[in-house]
């Protein structure tokens, strides 16, 4: 699967220059994909390091952007997070895949990324959440009630992470906000994938968590429906995949991430460590 970065050992007066100029060519021995990130490492002393990207524009190595309070609170933990950060605050790239095991961060930053954009600076006009339905273990069968009651149990983890980041704590504001109070003024929208066939979705930030679990044919589907200035971040776990029909190779999220790497409208960032808590990283690791 591709990492969508790599390292790179410098001498001691490239990585000064690149402090120093805020940009780098330099001759490597290898073809950057648009949009990959780097660790610079002095090769002298790998403790010293700067987090880049490829500028495919320009061809030179620029450095990522760095937010110094977050995205709505959350501060990014490690490099995976800042690179994450970095392309899904970019404009320029519609399309973000962000792949890792569980409590990497993934759903969240996507979340936190799609409030600041839609609420704060009104990039976008509303957020369009939704995930895959694929029941873990045996299926309960027909639920009850309206369309939004089908779906609470499908969307609980949603609404877990839109509750934390509206928290006054998280957000680090005055007052806390519901996160059915923006729904009911039409700034996010959650909705299932079964309905989305031959709709165009322009200007929306668009998030499909657990995309491990849609086909290459329905996340074709999926990134196709996007209009005239929309987003789309997909996240998943190819290794935590719910469909008995696909597996880690032949999976929507990986799919998409091959065959965007050579696309400068696509970024790809792979998230190894987990910030859920010891116990979740742990569980990860060797169960």
């Amino acid at each position: 699967l591709y990492t969508g970065e790599r390292e790179i050992l410098l001498p001691p007066d490239d990585l000064a220059l690149f402090y120093k100029k805020r940009e780098l060519s330099i001759q490597m021995d290898f073809v950057p994909h648009p949009n990959e990130y780097f660790v610079l490492k002095d090769r002298d002393n790998e403790k010293n390091t700067a987090l880049a990207k490829w500028d495919n524009q320009n061809k030179k190595i620029i450095p990522i952007l760095e937010l110094a309070k977050g995205l709505w609170g959350v501060v990014p933990r490690n490099k995976e997070q800042r690179f994450a950060i970095d392309a899904l605050m970019n404009d320029q790239i519609p399309l973000v895949t962000l792949v890792g095991k569980a409590g990497t961060g993934k759903t969240m930053l996507a979340l936190a990324a799609g409030l600041v954009k839609v609420l704060d600076e009104a990039v976008y006009t509303k957020m369009l959440v939704s995930r895959s339905i694929f029941p873990l273990g045996r299926d309960l069968g027909a639920l009850p009630g309206e369309l939004e009651e089908k779906l609470r149990p499908w969307m609980q983890p949603i609404y877990d992470n839109f509750e934390f980041l509206l928290s006054s704590k998280s957000a680090g504001r005055d007052r806390r906000v519901s996160y059915k109070t923006i729904m009911e003024f039409g700034e996010v929208e959650i909705e299932a994938l079964t309905y989305i066939r031959g709709r165009t979705i322009p200007k929306q930030w668009m998030v499909v968590d657990e995309a491990q679990n849609l086909t290459p044919h329905e996340i074709k589907t999926i990134v196709t429906r996007a209009g005239e200035g929309t987003k789309i971040i997909l996240t998943g776990d190819p290794y935590q995949i719910d469909n008995p029909y696909i597996d880690s190779t032949n999976n929507g999220i990986s799919y998409v991430a091959e065959k965007f790497k050579d696309q400068s409208l696509g970024a790809q960032v792979y998230m190894t460590k987990g910030e859920r808590s010891p116990l979740a990283e742990l569980a990860s690791n060797i169960l």
